[in-house]
């Protein structure tokens, strides 16, 4: 097969163990910057273009959008979708995940752990709105934010007042979530491919920090999922219509809590940790199951 690989950097590990895998697998792969890829719209026959030549050819295209260019990113997916390639994740179910509002109600719907969360827009309202969620200590999250950036513990009810009122100042929409203490500062990473978890690990902020993110200095550790916790996991990806997604479960007094659901995943933290073959599982999947033109929406959601 020809596959491609949307990343904006083919240093990146998460790039090159894909890369690496597909060749592996004997597998001709192409790493396509999206943002040096363009389009034409108005063709009978939908196109892309990458530094002066037509892409053509292709059975499948692997996405590793960043947040920043999640609308470029993902029309540039849309494309490859019409032209019938099949796409890991389709555009439609990245968009929805990248959207925290949106996939947060798309899982309470469908019965998923969620922590307590409020959202709210006029400042007049935000007693009601802490109280909603129980009061401090809680969470204040930017719904833009990503790798814990833009997400704030209010540890009293007057910080928790000042954060939401300096967000709110600053027109930036917000989300109120309860604190999970039991937590402990750690939060469990599962890794699925497929509608299967392949791979899970166990994450804990460093001292000082609530935030487990391993960018912001956390550890990991490969870690056992008990069967409610796996289920949480691969019920959160078929609502979001992901194929391949990090799902991020903190372990609450209540069950499994889902805190998100990230559509492109790196792979260098839980390759580490769980000592699975991630890259090799996707690779797998795009095996079994590419086939021209097989995706729920073909590029028209």
């Amino acid at each position: 097969m020809k596959i491609a690989i949307l990343s904006r950097d083919a240093k990146l590990y998460s790039t090159r163990r894909l890369v690496q895998a597909a060749r592996d697998a004997g597998h001709a792969v192409q790493v396509l910057d999206p943002l040096r890829c363009y389009m034409n719209i108005t063709s009978a026959k939908p196109a892309i273009h990458y530094k002066g030549r037509e892409l053509t050819g292709f059975d499948a295209v692997i996405p590793r959008i960043g947040a920043s260019i999640t609308f470029y990113g993902t029309a540039v997916l849309r494309q490859f979708e019409m032209m019938g390639v099949f796409p890991v994740n389709e555009s439609v179910a990245i968009s929805r995940a990248r959207d925290k509002l949106r996939s947060l109600q798309l899982l309470s719907r469908e019965g998923v752990g969620l922590p307590v969360t409020g959202f709210a827009h006029s400042p007049d309202d935000i007693n009601d709105l802490l109280r909603e969620v129980q009061g401090a200590p809680l969470v204040v999250k930017l719904l833009e934010g990503t790798q814990g950036m833009g997400v704030v513990l209010a540890e009293t009810r007057k910080a928790a007042e000042s954060v939401i009122q300096a967000f709110m100042g600053l027109r930036q929409n917000i989300l109120v979530q309860e604190f999970v203490q039991e937590a402990g500062g750690s939060d469990l990473r599962c890794f699925v491919v497929g509608g299967k978890v392949v791979a899970a690990m166990q994450r804990r902020a460093r001292e000082g920090e609530f935030r487990s993110n391993l960018h912001r200095g956390g550890s990991a550790e490969k870690t056992r999922l008990t069967p409610q916790e796996r289920a949480t996991a691969v019920k959160a990806a078929r609502v979001i219509g992901l194929n391949v997604c990090g799902v991020d479960i903190l372990r609450s007094r209540h069950g499994p809590v889902v805190i998100e659901v990230n559509a492109s995943p790196g792979l260098e933290g839980i390759e580490t940790a769980s000592g699975v073959d991630v890259a090799g599982r996707i690779i797998a999947f795009i095996e079994q199951h590419a086939r021209p033109h097989r995706t729920r929406t073909r590029g028209k959601g």
